[in-house]
C-alpha cells in the first residue's frame, strides 16, 4: 500500500518502507504516525531493520518492562550476541557514554540516579522560577523594539543551556561552546549517520570530557553550592562517583538538560501560533498554562525514539524477540494514539485524557522533566505577554534530524 512516494505499508506482514531522510516525513511526521496507527501500529521498518511500536499502551508498557533494558552487555558478551567490537575511532565517545544515566541499568543506574535526583525534584527546581523569569525578560528586552526576531538563536537556545549550566556549576559564558559540543555529540544517535558525523561526535566528546575534568578539579579544590560539587562530595552506601562517572553524568545532564527544551520552546510557539488560539486564554492562569504546555508536549514532542534491548526471550503484540534483539519505541507517535486521544492531531489544551509520554516512563523517565516543564511554564507566558500580536514571519523549517524534532529557525514578527 503506497501512502506517499517515501512511505509504503504492507499491513498483512506489518512491513513498512519509510525514508526518514525525506523532508515530507521529518517535516510533518504526525501524518505518518496517523497512517501507522490506522494500518499497523506495530511494524517492521525495512530501512532500520528493526521492530517499532507506536501504540500508547505498548510504548508505555515497554518503557516500564524490566524484560527490556537500555543496555545488554551487563548480562551477555559481544561474542554471544554477535555484536561487532567497538570502533576505535569512537573511543572517546564510548568512554563518555560508558556511565551515562540514559544507558545504564540497575544497580549502577540506581546509584547514579540517587546521587543526582535530589537536585531535580520539583521543590528544588521551583526555586529557579524567579531567575528563569528574569533571564526570559532580559532576552526579550534585547529584541522587543525591533519588531522581529529569530527566536531560536535569540531566546530558545540561550535559556535552557544557561539554566542547566548554572545548576551544575559551569560558567554561563561557556553556553555557546556547550551548544556546539552538544549538537555534534547527538549526531551519533541519528539514522544514517556518516563518518563525518562520527568524527565530529568523537572530537566533541574528547573536548567536552577534558573541559568537564578541569571543572571537577576546580570543585574538588574549591567546593560550591552547585550540583557538580554535590555529586563529587556525596556518597551513596559508602561509595563516591568516580571521575569517569562524574564526566559521563555531567555530559548527559548538560546535553539532555537543554537540547530537547530548545526544540520544545520552538515547537510550542509554532503550534500555538498555527492553532489560532488566543494566547491570553491559553496562559490566563497557572492551570491553563500547564494544560497548554502539556498539550504542546503531546502533539510535537522533541524526542521521538527510544530504543530497548530484549534481556530475555519475550513476545509482544504477537512478535517474538530473543535476548539481544533491539526494539524501538516512538514516543511522539504514542502521544497521537487515537485509542487514547480524541482527534489526536488537533491542538486541544482542554484535554483530560492520558498523560503524554514525551519524557518517557519507568526508571529512565527523564530526570530533567521538572526543570524542562518549569522552563516552558515560565517562559512561554512571558513571551506571549511581552510580544502581543506575535505571528510567524515565514513558514518555519524543520531540522533534518528525525530523532530530535525541532526547527532550524523560527522567524517571528509583532
Amino acid at each position: 500500500m503506497m501512502i506517499a512516494p517515501f512511505f509504503s505499508i504492507d499491513p498483512a506482514t506489518r512491513r513498512v518502507s519509510l525514508d526518514s531522510s525525506d523532508p515530507a516525513f521529518y517535516g510533518n511526521p504526525n501524518e505518518v504516525y496517523k497512517a501507522l496507527h490506522c494500518h499497523c501500529p506495530t511494524f517492521y521498518w525495512e530501512q532500520q531493520k528493526q521492530w517499532f511500536f507506536t501504540g500508547y499502551d505498548h510504548v508505555n508498557g515497554l518503557l516500564r518492562d524490566r524484560r527490556f533494558g537500555r543496555q545488554i552487555l551487563h548480562i551477555a558478551t559481544r561474542e554471544e550476541l554477535g555484536l561487532a567490537e567497538p570502533e576505535q575511532h569512537l573511543a572517546n565517545f564510548d568512554l563518555a557514554e560508558r556511565y551515562s544515566l540514559l544507558e545504564l541499568e540497575p544497580p549502577e543506574h540506581t546509584r547514579l540516579r540517587t546521587l543526582v535526583n535530589r537536585a531535580f525534584v520539583s521543590r528544588h527546581v521551583e526555586k529557579m522560577k524567579p531567575e528563569l523569569a528574569e533571564l526570559a525578560n532580559k532576552l526579550i528586552d534585547g529584541f522587543k523594539d525591533k519588531g522581529e526576531v529569530e527566536l531560536l538563536s535569540a531566546f530558545a537556545d540561550i535559556i535552557p543551556v544557561t539554566m542547566i549550566a548554572r545548576m551544575i556549576g559551569i560558567r554561563e559564558e561557556m553556553g555557546p561552546q556547550l551548544l556546539a559540543w552538544s549538537h555534534a555529540y547527538i549526531r551519533m544517535y541519528l539514522f544514517g549517520r556518516t563518518r563525518e558525523d562520527e568524527d565530529g561526535a568523537e572530537r566533541a566528546a574528547s573536548d567536552f570530557s577534558d573541559y568537564v575534568k578541569t571543572v571537577i578539579a576546580e570543585r574538588r579544590a574549591n567546593p560550591r553550592d552547585d550540583l557538580l560539587t554535590h555529586m563529587i562530595h556525596t556518597e551513596h552506601k559508602g561509595q563516591y562517583l568516580t571521575d569517569a562517572e562524574l564526566v559521563s553524568t555531567t555530559i548527559v545532564l548538560l546535553n539532555a538538560g537543554h537540547e530537547a527544551t530548545v526544540h520544545q520552546i520552538g515547537n510550542s510557539v509554532r503550534v500555538i501560533l498555527e492553532s489560532g488560539c488566543d494566547p491570553a486564554e491559553l496562559f490566563k492562569d497557572e492551570a491553563a498554562t500547564e494544560c497548554t504546555v502539556e498539550e504542546t508536549l503531546r502533539i510535537c514532542a522533541p524526542v521521538h525514539i527510544f530504543q530497548r534491548w530484549a534481556l530475555e526471550p519475550v513476545e509482544i503484540d504477537g512478535i517474538s524477540f530473543k535476548r539481544g534483539d533491539k526494539v524501538s519505541l516512538i514516543l511522539a507517535a504514542a502521544n497521537l494514539d487515537p485509542a487514547r486521544f480524541t482527534d489526536p492531531l488537533s491542538f486541544r489544551p482542554d484535554r483530560n485524557e492520558a498523560p503524554n509520554l514525551s519524557f518517557g516512563a519507568g526508571i529512565h523517565f527523564c530526570i530533567g522533566a521538572p526543570l524542562a516543564r518549569l522552563e516552558l511554564n515560565v517562559v512561554l507566558p512571558i513571551l506571549f505577554e511581552r510580544l502581543p500580536g506575535l505571528k510567524l514571519a515565514k513558514t518555519p523549517s524543520v531540522k533534518d534530524v528525525y530523532h530530535f524534532h525541532g526547527l532550524d529557525a523560527l522567524n517571528l514578527a509583532w
